[in-house]
């Protein structure tokens, strides 16, 4: 049975940085994704980056690019994302993801907007900007 763990969040002053792990890492035969999704209450869940296991491809939402990195360990089955110059509008409870099999067209286009994609979640970790 899959289980992903995340660990690493906390509380940070605007401008430090995080790194959140995801242990547990699902990798399909032939390639799948991971990413990292994030919601604050009262809002809908917002994906933040994501990774093609299969090529290590990535890309992110327009509103972290630049500040925070995918990347994968595959012998540790580990996702990680690092997260620097952090805002106050950063602040969330941030979510791992492991999707089943799936075509790279199918990633590029709607890895983050589709959470139906994703057949695993982490329980979350929690991350607060301070201003």
């Amino acid at each position: 049975q899959v289980r992903l763990v995340e660990s690493g969040g906390g509380s940070v002053q605007a401008g430090g940085s995080l790194r959140l792990s995801c242990a547990g890492a699902v990798y399909s035969y032939g390639s799948n994704c991971m990413a990292w999704f994030r919601q604050t209450p009262g809002k809908e869940r917002e994906g933040v980056a994501t990774i093609y296991t299969g090529d290590g491809s990535r890309y992110y939402a327009d509103s972290v690019k630049g500040r925070f990195t995918i990347s994968q360990d595959n012998a540790k089955k580990t996702v990680y994302l690092q997260m620097n110059s952090l805002k106050p509008e950063d602040t969330a409870m941030y979510y791992c993801a492991a999707s089943g099999a799936m075509y790279r067209d199918t990633w590029l286009t709607s890895a983050l907007a589709r959470e139906s994609l994703y057949n695993y979640w982490g329980q979350g970790t929690q991350v607060t900007v301070s201003s």
